[in-house]
């Protein structure tokens, strides 16, 4: 019997959505392959941070599960760039993930090939939006627009440069100070 993780998440938190039915879905899955489990609930989650999702990624990383698994593709991630690096990382590490409604489990020979299409995919999509931008570039500048964020009050002003260097060396040696390496500041000053 193996430990897995079911994880659901609601994109709106207005209370119009909730996770009940991909629960109810999760835990019938479980319980029908013998699995002991743990449901992590993402309720109130911003684009950038997901915290349920995180405590669990830490949770995979220190070998507490076996296996993660999801509702839909799409209620573990919002892109397929993360999709693919999240699915990546744990997939590297020997932990399945399993998408029920998709069908998909990317532990097996048929799920790795499936996941190997994804990431073509989404290799294809970034080097489309990638032409898209050098075309729309090319085309504003040959219509004279110059590219680029507008000039603001800041770039009106001559920037002071007296102490960029030394801010710059100090900067530097606080990261190294941080991983235990101690230097005087002249060591940075080249």
């Amino acid at each position: 019997m193996s430990k897995i993780a079911l994880y659901c998440r609601v994109s709106m938190t207005n209370g119009s959505q909730t996770t009940e039915n991909q629960k109810i879905r999760l835990v019938e899955f479980a319980e029908r392959n013998g699995n002991t489990y743990d449901i992590y609930e993402e309720q109130e989650s911003t684009r950038k941070t997901r915290p349920v999702k995180q405590a669990l990624l830490a949770k995979l990383r220190s070998g507490e599960y076996e296996s993660v698994v999801v509702y839909k593709l799409d209620r573990w991630a919002r892109s397929s760039t993360e999709l693919i690096l999240d699915t990546k990382e744990l997939i590297d590490k020997g932990i399945g993930f399993i998408s029920i409604s998709d069908n998909l489990n990317f532990g097996t020979a048929s799920g790795k090939l499936h996941f190997q299409i994804l990431c073509a995919f989404a290799e294809f999509e970034r080097e489309l939006i990638r032409e898209r931008t050098i075309e729309g570039l090319r085309r504003s500048k040959l219509q004279g627009i110059k590219a680029g964020r507008p000039k603001g009050s800041k770039d009106t002003k001559q920037r002071k440069k007296s102490g960029y260097i030394l801010r710059e060396a100090k900067k530097r040696q606080l990261v190294d100070t941080d991983s235990g390496i101690h230097k005087s500041i002249e060591a940075y000053l080249d």
